[in-house]
Parts: structure tokens; sequence; C-alpha cells
């Protein structure tokens, strides 16, 4: 079940959504153009470390460990890791900026970004892999839609084998169905279980769930379609 687009409009163009998204892109097409060794070493610098940020110690000098909660959100493993994070983005994320407020969205983004990844670095406390890429920041942006449009239409690609359709369901049914898989796929995975943070997926969803509240303005109600508040 991949999400295509939602059908729930916004009041105004997605200025911030669209920004993160140009930046993550800018910032996965200079690694490619530093090449595989230097790439690996920039991302070695700019990611998160489990075990360096509980001991505060920055892995490399000039780099605080504090740094590295923000800027390892903007680093990417490869091109579908990109492409799936992106997406998850631009579908979700421009009601939550239009819910929100472009200056509130910013600082909600970050800071389920740096939750996600505060839960990751818990459940992998010694852990000396690096961790990055958008995903946590963006599951926040998936708790708050769910509490504020569950019943939004989202239409879907389902795959069953040979079978394949694109379908409308509601929110509630896709991002239900997507957070049942990281529980799932972090109670049988060790660890951050074949170079995916689970537990950063799990925290920044709930991050989003719980700030909804404060951060989105106090006209949007919770739990309907975008216009029923409207009309």
């Amino acid at each position: 079940m991949i999400p295509i687009r939602d059908i729930n409009p916004t009041r105004r163009f997605a200025v911030v959504t669209a920004l993160v998204i140009i930046v993550n892109c800018a910032v996965y097409l200079y690694e490619v153009l530093l090449g595989a060794d230097a790439a690996e070493s920039f991302v070695a610098v700019y990611a998160l470390i489990p075990r360096a940020l509980f001991m505060a110690h920055p892995v490399h000098p000039g780099v605080p460990v504090a740094v590295t909660v923000v800027t390892s959100m903007f680093l990417h493993g490869g091109l579908l890791h990109l492409a799936g994070n992106m997406l998850y983005l631009w579908i979700f994320g421009n009601n939550i900026e239009d819910a929100m407020g472009r200056i509130r969205f910013i600082v909600f983004y970050v800071l389920c970004g740096a939750i996600a990844a505060f839960c990751h670095a818990a459940a992998n406390a010694a852990s000396t892999v690096p961790m990055i890429g958008a995903s946590g920041a963006i599951s926040g942006v998936l708790g708050a839609y769910l509490m504020l449009y569950p019943r939004a239409r989202v239409q879907t690609l389902l795959i069953l084998g040979f079978f394949i359709r694109t379908v409308e369901v509601p929110a509630m049914v896709v991002l239900g169905f997507w957070f049942l898989l990281q529980f799932v796929n972090a109670a049988v995975s060790s660890g951050a279980g074949q170079g995916v943070a689970w537990f950063a997926h799990i925290g920044g969803f709930v991050a989003g769930i719980v700030l909804i509240g404060p951060f989105k303005s106090r006209q949007v109600p919770f739990g309907l379609r975008k216009r029923d508040d409207e009309s």
C-alpha cells in the first residue's frame, strides 16, 4: 500500500515543506557529486551516532553531537531512501504546515526528528552505526495527520502479486497500517534492524500525535477532513 496523493486541499502553497524537500534533494546531490569515498566521510561526520549522543562527546572535532541530531535528518543513504521519504513528506506535510503555519511547522518538524533520534539512540545506546534520514521527522508529520485528518481520502497504489490498482482509502487506514508495520519490524528486528531505525519511526509518530495539539492553529479541529471545518 503506497500512497500517491491525498484528496485534502490546502489554503496556501506549502512553502516550508517544499523547501525542506529541496534541501534534502540538494544535500543528496552533493553527496553523489562528492564521490563514494568522500561522501562516506561526509555522512560519517554529520550523521547521528547513538553512543556519541549519550556520551555527549563528538565523534568529529568541530561538530557537536547536538548538531548531528539535526544534520542527520537531511542525509540519505540512497535514491530510493530519499524518494520514499520525500513522497510521504509532500503528501502529508503540506496539510500539517497549513494547519500550523510555517514557523510552527519548522519547529514541529525538527522537534519530532530530534525525539525520533533520541528514541532510536535509546534503543541502540551502544551502537556506533550512523543514523541518517528524514523518516523520524516525517513520522511526526504522519502522526499529526492521523490526528487531524483521519477520514481524509488517500489515493494509494495497492500491489497484491500481479494485482495492481489504485484505490482511495481513509488516511487512518494508510497511516494505521504504516504504524503497525513499524511495530512489527521493530519487534522482529535486532537493534537497528537491517539498517532501518524502526524505533525512530515509532518515536517520531508518537511525538507527532502528542505535539499536534499545542502546535496546530486553534481554529483547526481534530478528526475532520480539510474542508469540513471551513464549510
